[in-house]
């Protein structure tokens, strides 16, 4: 896929998100959150993608996502933050510290991540070097998103919205992701 189409397909799902937690909810403080909630499941669904094809033989994340697939992500994930940002101040929520440094960390390498693959691609970076950071990179993204689900599921989260099962599933997806990995490593080596 090219770029412009991934980037147009990526917004207008951010924006029928948008659209329908409006006709849904009403143009309220629970709409943003619903928003903002099902804007981060974009995000998984784009780092998925990532996460599990970006080393396949068979099926190349560049053809799901165009080759600037962490680009695509980065901006998803913006949007989302955004979101975030904005339903946390107009909501009057506390940002917990401990979680709050955990995520800009997520935040700053989902941001960097497209400007590394560019200097990758242009030869200014070493495939070691690329290889590093994106091992961390995916690894490291994907323990953020497993640990946004694990205290939904033991409910240690409040005013987060959604439902028990949603949590659920949504960990257990997240679970699954890492558990194929693993099956795919394992598989490599043998």
């Amino acid at each position: 896929m090219i770029f412009r189409n991934a980037f147009l397909l990526m917004l207008i799902t951010e924006v029928t998100v948008a659209l329908l937690a409006v006709i849904n909810y009403g143009a309220t403080l629970e709409a943003l959150q619903a928003t903002t909630r099902f804007s981060g499941r974009v995000s998984l669904a784009i780092f998925s993608l990532i996460f599990l094809f970006q080393s396949h033989r068979h099926l190349k994340v560049s053809s799901l996502l165009s080759d600037r697939y962490f680009l695509i992500f980065a901006i998803a994930h913006g949007i989302h933050l955004l979101e975030l940002l904005a339903y946390v101040y107009l909501s009057g929520n506390d940002l917990i510290p401990v979680r709050l440094a955990g995520g800009f960390l997520a935040y700053l390498m989902i941001f960097l991540m497209p400007y590394v693959q560019h200097l990758f691609e242009k030869n200014q970076l070493s495939q070691k070097h690329f290889s590093t950071f994106n091992l961390f990179y995916l690894y490291y993204v994907w323990f953020i998103f497993f640990m946004s689900y694990l205290p939904r599921v033991r409910g240690t989260l409040p005013n987060v919205g959604g439902s028990y099962s949603e949590f659920v599933v949504l960990l257990a997806w997240v679970s699954l992701m890492m558990g194929i990995k693993i099956s795919e490593l394992l598989t490599k080596r043998a």
